[in-house]
């Protein structure tokens, strides 16, 4: 399947970014798309730890081929969908 990387071009959409909401030059990166088997992997390991040291992230966003800062976020994403559940 063709996967992205879930972040716009910079040649896609950067004339509407600005035009509809007046970034002032700076883009806003499109939204994620994780696969499913991305998504069960992180849900998988945030059942055994709620938090990710460097090392671990690092491992984890090679394993998945996302970046680092992916997985923080989605990580600090999840954290907030538990809290709100409880």
């Amino acid at each position: 399947a063709d996967e992205s990387s879930g972040y716009e071009s910079e040649s896609a959409g950067g004339e509407r970014a600005s035009a509809a909401g007046g970034t002032r030059g700076r883009q806003r990166r499109a939204r994620t798309a994780f696969t499913s088997e991305q998504v069960c992997r992180l849900e998988k390991t945030f059942q055994r730890q709620k938090y990710l040291g460097a090392s671990e992230r690092r491992k984890l966003a090679a394993a998945l081929q996302l970046s680092e800062m992916q997985i923080k976020t989605w990580f600090q994403n999840r954290r907030m969908k538990l809290k709100r559940q409880i």
